[in-house]
């Protein structure tokens, strides 16, 4: 009896020992895990998270329905799905497009490069929507046609660039909706070869009989014909297929085994182990030790929150490994998106912003989620961009594309103190350790102002609905001292709001150039007019910050103490960063905002309000 309880206890043993193992991370139990403690705050649009410290936000297009010359051409104000890459010294950017809606026909591809990822040119169709041949029907059910797509490019293995996308059926493209993959080479002289079909929906009956495009077989550019077999024997490039066709035909190694409204829009990376990690949508992960030609089961992963956008994973120039999404569980209100780090491509932590501004939609659409959606980075084989940067593309409430520049390492926190008098940076170049929100119409830039010597940063803003915003990152403490000097272009139009902040985006101190002329400063709660202010006159400022519970700061304006002992507008027990902004603080669109309530477009939200520009020079910050 004593023997078969031991047994007993043995077995138990084993299989307790035996999950354990199933269970440890890293496996394909645990592909990734993330261990950090910060967690998104969905009150605030920025989450109550640190920024990661570089990053600069650009705006590569902003949608304009009555000034279509403006933006893309055609006036649509559905934009989405941004896709990135860099070839031939520039980058490349395609997007969806459609006049108004998610999954309404028409819906084109278009494509804008750039050559240094900060000025970008208009954007060309390279996939226009979809005109069956004569006697095709649209199948019973469907309403029209439309692109939809899951990557963007393949760099083939001869330096060859391929653009892709996917036609389909509205409303839904996916298996028995799809058509095909098109694909087009394009050239180095920036002209595009003819589109063809790479491979038809195996979830129906298409073929060069039926369908506008020729296989891509019948290209006669023997190179372009290889480029293409070589994309179609990837088996993780066209993993990012899976999702539209899912392989009725066996062509993808992915088994569809989990519930497939939630495995979608994968991204994928190789570990420091060699083992391939998928990342799909909803928070799901895979793995592959054979470089895709097998995976395991999609598995949810317990500590990624997310809703159903895009998760972007990738090794990053350090050695190191980043993923990238918006850290919390709700489908319309897609913000902030953050990127958390690892050594391994298994542990990850530190979770920052990378975009935490949310504008108003200036547009209605059906699924027009707010925030920054479906962020993708570039692809492995897809070139390498100069500088140890990640580079990451997404749209903001499916309507203006942009991209993201992350300085890697990725830092949160800075030591020491700050000196920064912007002469040795570039001009119209990258802002050295300053988070950088710069919409179409509202840049932010260093400017040859007042000499070509003597630099310093220009924000400038002309857009009715949205700001320039620049953030600098100090030492965090509990007594800091700040110099800043600001000049005016005008007094008469736009705002300036000057303010610290401590680690979780709380207000403390507020400053503020007016519109109407006159320098203002917050006394907790009570706005003090300190002094009318003249255009084009420097004024050099100073602050001295107690940061605590009940703190207080006085405030100097070109050596004379304007206020003594003034209260602190909220309560903190630190600071670490200044922020300059061109509008007021926002926190609507927030999480109460109805996503799919109809209503007219803003108004003026078309035209360009009269500039308001600001610059800021010589920032020094000692913090303790």
């Amino acid at each position: 009896m004593l023997i078969k309880k031991s047994r007993i206890l043995l077995t138990s043993s084993m299989l307790l020992w035996a999950n354990a193992l199933l269970a440890q991370t890293g496996t394909a139990s645990e592909p990734v895990r993330y261990i950090g403690g910060e967690i998104a705050n969905p009150s605030v649009q920025d989450g109550a998270l640190r920024y990661a410290i570089g990053v600069e936000n650009r705006q590569t297009l902003r949608a304009n329905r009555t000034h279509p010359e403006e933006a893309d051409g055609y006036g649509w104000t559905y934009n989405h799905a941004s896709n990135l890459a860099y070839w031939n010294g520039q980058f490349y950017q395609h997007y969806l497009s459609g006049p108004v809606d998610e999954h309404v026909a028409p819906v084109q591809t278009l494509l804008m490069t750039s050559r240094d990822g900060r000025r970008w040119n208009k954007p060309v169709v390279i996939f226009p929507p979809y005109k069956a041949p004569d006697g095709v029907k649209i199948p019973e059910g469907y309403t029209g046609y439309m692109m939809h797509q899951r990557m963007g490019f393949h760099v083939a293995k001869d330096g060859r660039l391929l653009v892709l996308g996917f036609y389909g059926h509205t409303e839904h493209p996916f298996k028995e909706g799809g058509i095909g993959r098109v694909v087009r080479e394009v050239y180095k002289n920036g002209t595009f070869g003819p589109i063809y079909f790479i491979r038809y929906t195996s979830h129906g009956d298409w073929n060069e009989s039926n369908t506008s495009y020729p296989f891509y077989k019948k290209s006669p550019d023997a190179g372009f014909v290889a480029a293409c077999d070589e994309l179609l024997a990837d088996k993780l490039k066209t993993l990012q297929w899976w999702d539209e066709d899912r392989g009725k035909d066996g062509f993808y190694s992915f088994k569809d085994e989990t519930d497939n409204s939630k495995i979608e829009a994968p991204s994928y990376y190789h570990r420091a182990d060699g083992k391939v990690v998928a990342l799909w949508k909803f928070s799901y992960a895979s793995l592959s030790d054979d470089e895709g030609k097998s995976w395991s089961k999609a598995v949810k992963v317990p500590t990624l929150l997310m809703p159903g956008g895009k998760n972007w994973g990738q090794k990053t120039r350090d050695g190191r490994y980043a993923m990238s999404f918006n850290p919390i569980a709700t489908q319309e209100y897609r913000f902030p998106l953050i990127v958390m780090t690892s050594s391994d491509g298994i542990i990850y932590n530190d979770m920052s912003l990378v975009h935490s501004e949310v504008p108003e939609r200036r547009f209605y659409g059906r699924w027009k989620d707010f925030g920054p959606c479906y962020v993708r980075g570039i692809v492995e084989g897809d070139g390498t961009p100069p500088g140890n940067d990640m580079w990451l593309t997404y749209t903001v409430n499916k309507e203006d594309a942009w991209v993201s520049r992350v300085p890697v390492p990725v830092r949160t926190t800075v030591t020491g103190p700050v000196n920064d008098n912007f002469d040795a940076m570039e001009v119209n170049g990258a802002v050295k350790d300053w988070n950088i929100y710069a919409p179409k119409w509202a840049p932010v830039e260093i400017a040859a102002f007042p000499s070509a010597s003597n630099k310093s940063l220009e924000l400038t803003d002309t857009d009715k609905y949205d700001y320039a915003r620049a953030i600098r990152v100090f030492q965090q403490g509990s007594e800091a001292t700040l110099a800043f000097k600001v000049l005016a272009k005008q007094n008469s139009a736009g705002l300036l709001d000057v303010e610290l902040n401590d680690r979780y985006g709380n207000r403390p101190v507020r400053l503020r150039f007016d519109a109407d002329g006159v320098l203002k400063a917050w006394n907790g709660s009570e706005e003090k007019v300190i002094a009318p202010y003249t255009p084009g006159k420097w004024y050099q400022f100073k602050l001295v910050v107690n940061a605590s519970v009940k703190g207080t700061f006085d405030l100097y304006v070109d050596g004379r103490k304007v206020l003594t002992q003034a209260q602190l507008s909220e309560a903190v027990t630190s600071v670490e960063r200044i922020s300059f902004r061109t509008g007021p603080y926002r926190n609507v669109p927030n999480r109460t905002t109805p996503n799919q309530q109809q209503a007219p477009p803003l108004s003026g939200a078309d035209e360009k309000e009269a500039p308001a520009t600001f610059y800021v020079d010589d920032v020094q910050v000692n913090s303790k």
